[in-house]
């Protein structure tokens, strides 16, 4: 993990309740970190593994001098109890008003407290690898060593991933 220069962290946001105020108030809140250098469009998906309305995803690129472990004490900790997110001990998956992820740190490789980074979901997931992609297109992947664009590629026109240009996130 990085130390106390600035750092890029590539945050992947989700929202199904209210989501079109939760993912521009997440934005909004995540300045008090650092400074945002990029955010993705909006896209729609159906819940995955959960009930619930559709969620809206996004990614934000931070410029911070906090550590990966500050971002996930302090600043994911903070934006999800600023915007009202509940967890539920017995449902993972359960709607949310927002749920933050660090999905990327610089090109680092680590894992703090259950977490993993890179996040394996942008191997998985066309909803976070789509918007990350967006933020930086020739970022390499540190395991994988292929660039965003080309992970993010494969998922494009993969039925249920829908863009929402209505939602802007600033």
């Amino acid at each position: 993990m990085s130390d106390r220069s600035t750092n890029r962290a590539y945050l992947s946001l989700g929202s199904n309740i209210e989501p079109e105020q939760n993912l521009p108030a997440a934005v909004r809140a995540l300045t008090s970190f650092g400074r945002i250098v990029a955010v993705s469009n909006v896209w729609e998906s159906a819940p995955f593994g959960s009930h619930g309305a559709n969620f809206l995803n996004a990614a934000v690129l931070l410029e911070t001098e906090l550590s990966a472990t500050e971002i996930y004490q302090q600043a994911i900790v903070e934006v999800e109890r600023q915007l009202g997110r509940v967890r539920d001990p017995h449902d993972k998956n359960a709607p949310r008003t927002i749920d933050v992820d660090l999905s990327l740190f610089n090109h680092d490789v680590f894992e703090w407290a259950g977490h993993r980074v890179p996040d394996p979901e942008i191997l998985k997931r066309h909803f976070v690898a789509v918007p990350l992609a967006e933020l930086d297109p020739d970022y390499v992947h540190p395991t994988e060593g292929r660039r965003l664009a080309d992970i993010a590629a494969s998922w494009r026109s993969s039925p249920g991933l829908v863009g929402r240009p209505d939602v802007r996130l600033r």
